[in-house]
């Protein structure tokens, strides 16, 4: 880490909401449970957000994940019940941004919802949106999406991920590390391969860690409350239980993604339990 800790404005911008079914976001917890926290849809879809988190400062502007982004059919928006807005460009253009202001996009995965909104559809072809960023993307994560495998080929689509090899000015990053001053990575894995949570410090508020899909919302705060898209979800509670152990002793704030109503919150432990406090609704 560096010996000063920088300063950033931080601005949470809504990428666009969706939905996707509720029993897949909750795994093995029974629908009488996880129906409580979140409710479902006639199709049995659960509101989802896409937020990503902007970070001005040390004379860069950085974006953690892009959402989906604009480039599926009226067919999939209306299976995954993408709802139209001003998408993740119109939030940085409501901020007084353009996309080539941006410097750095750390993409946690390469999942649809978090880097579909890296690219965009222009003369036929994907292009590259942020064209003046480098990309921040795990190297073991970049070689397991572009294998892809039949459990998450529908996640990683070409059109996503051809661009930023072509022109993404991709930076491949081995394992834990600080890649910009106060923003450090850490791999998990128990999601899909080498997933990357973002460490942020130099908010104003202690540290505040982007946890992606390790904790898509804060009704997967417990352990054992996890997807059934997770590729090893034992891994996914091991590696779980850990942090949350981490976040507690060091009072971490945590910025949720996928939570529609709770943007952040601080986490505590209550007989055993953890449970959410200090939060910030969305």
């Amino acid at each position: 880490m560096t010996s000063e800790t920088p300063k950033y404005t931080a601005y949470p911008i809504e990428a666009g909401r969706f939905g996707l079914d509720g029993g897949a976001m909750f795994g093995v917890v029974p629908r009488p449970l996880w129906s409580r926290k979140s409710t479902p849809d006639d199709a049995g879809r659960i509101p989802l957000s896409t937020r990503c988190l902007l970070l001005e400062g040390e004379g860069r502007l950085i974006l953690i994940d892009v959402g989906i982004g604009d480039k599926f059919d009226e067919k999939h928006r209306g299976i995954y019940a993408m709802e139209d807005g001003p998408g993740l460009v119109g939030g940085l253009r409501a901020l007084g941004f353009e996309p080539g202001d941006v410097t750095d996009v750390v993409l946690t995965h390469l999942h649809f919802d978090h880097c579909g909104g890296a690219t965009t559809w222009r003369d036929g072809a994907s292009h590259v949106v942020f064209d003046r960023a480098v990309h921040h993307v795990q190297k073991a994560h970049w070689d397991w999406a572009n294998k892809s495998n039949p459990r998450e080929k529908a996640s990683f689509l070409s059109e996503n991920l051809d661009p930023l090899a072509a022109e993404g000015q991709l930076s491949l990053v081995d394992g834990l590390q600080e890649i910009l001053p106060g923003i450090s990575v850490e791999p998990v894995s128990g999601h899909t391969e080498a997933q990357q949570i973002v460490h942020i410090d130099g908010m104003g508020d202690g540290r505040t860690v982007y946890v992606a899909d390790l904790i898509p919302t804060s009704a997967h705060l417990a352990p054992v409350w996890g997807m059934s898209y997770d590729l090893q979800p034992l891994l996914t509670i091991e590696e779980k239980t850990d942090f949350l152990r981490r976040a507690v002793e060091g009072d971490w704030r945590l910025f949720f993604e996928h939570d529609p109503f709770v943007e952040s919150g601080r986490v505590v432990m209550e007989k055993g339990r953890p449970r959410l406090e200090d939060q910030v609704a969305a």
